[in-house]
Order: structure tokens, then C-alpha cells, then sequence
């Protein structure tokens, strides 16, 4: 293979600029080349939104510089660095041993795979089923997500998952079944 003209590029595949790397899979459109004085030791182009760990730059900072986005801003991140230790609920679900809670959601998500022959289920599903088992918006949220509104709602309020005629129904199916 000539590589005279190609740069060697993030995890050691050439990128010769058409946006081909050497195994043939092309690369995304959004990616360019950034200018070798923003990188540690001023050489080696990069090319945005992949970033070579052995370098010791961290992705999600470069990212946040070029982006002007911060992730840590939503509360949400799961990263541990110096000081920060798992807590006890994720470090035993980790290991296998989860929670009583961990536990009946876990089983209420495969019963309804079983039920609705979904190996799969969308969101919506999850949402369902976590609202099927007791669970309401009754507290305000403990993150950041400025693209959505909090919102609360009455612990004793229904799920909404279920049509009111659902409960009619079923009667009338185990009647059918036992008669």
C-alpha cells in the first residue's frame, strides 16, 4: 500500500483526505482535520470526534471545547475518577446481586416480552411497565435537562396505561375461560 500521501489518523488507519480509511469504511462527513498547534506536542492532525487515548486527551473535554457542550451539566454521568466511588446499589447490581427493586423490574420487563412476544420493547413499553408497577412523577428531578419540563403529579393517580374498559375485559375473558 503507498502511503506517501496519507496521514497516519487516530487508531492507526491511514486517511488519505477522501474519507476511506484503510479497512474501506468511510468515515462520517462531520469529522474534519483540526490544526496541529491545538494538539499535545503541536504535531499529528486529529480528526474531530476520534481521539487517540494513548495521547492522554480526553475525548469528552475536546469534544466540549469544539462543541461548547458539557455533559456533567445534566446530572446524569455514571463516570468515576479520583474520589468518586460506586455506590453500594450499583457496585451489588454490578456483581449480580441486585435489589429487591432492581430485581421486580427486571422480572415485570420479561413478563411483558413474554406477554406481547416482544424481544425488544421501545421505551414507551419500559415506561408502561415501570408506571404498571406503582411508580409516579411525584418528585421533582435531581438533574439538569433544559430541553424538557418537570412536571409532578399526584401519588394516588392512576397509570393512564390501560383503557378503563381493560379491567371489564379481562373479567369477561376468565369467565370465558372457567364457563
Amino acid at each position: 500500500m503507498n502511503t506517501s500521501n496519507r496521514v497516519l489518523g487516530p487508531g492507526g488507519v491511514f486517511d488519505d483526505g477522501a474519507g476511506v480509511g484503510q479497512h474501506g469504511a468511510s468515515k462520517p462527513e462531520a469529522r474534519h482535520a483540526l490544526p496541529a498547534d491545538e494538539h499535545e506536542g503541536g504535531h499529528e492532525p486529529r480528526v474531530a470526534g476520534v481521539v487517540d487515548r494513548r495521547t492522554g486527551l480526553d475525548r469528552r473535554a475536546l469534544l466540549e471545547q469544539l462543541n461548547g457542550l458539557s455533559e456533567a451539566d445534566t446530572g446524569l454521568e455514571r463516570r468515576r475518577g479520583p474520589g468518586r466511588r460506586l455506590s453500594d446499589r450499583l457496585r451489588s447490581a454490578e456483581e449480580g446481586e441486585l435489589t429487591k427493586e432492581q430485581f421486580l423490574f427486571v422480572m415485570a420487563i420479561e413478563a411483558f416480552k413474554k406477554a406481547n412476544e416482544k424481544s425488544f420493547p421501545t421505551w414507551t413499553d419500559v415506561l408502561d411497565v415501570i408506571r404498571l408497577l406503582g411508580y409516579r412523577k411525584t418528585m421533582p428531578m435531581e438533574v439538569s435537562l433544559p430541553s424538557a419540563e418537570d412536571w409532578q403529579e399526584p401519588y394516588s393517580s392512576a397509570s393512564g396505561v390501560r383503557s378503563p374498559r381493560w379491567a371489564r375485559h379481562c373479567r369477561v375473558d376468565a369467565e370465558r375461560k372457567a364457563g
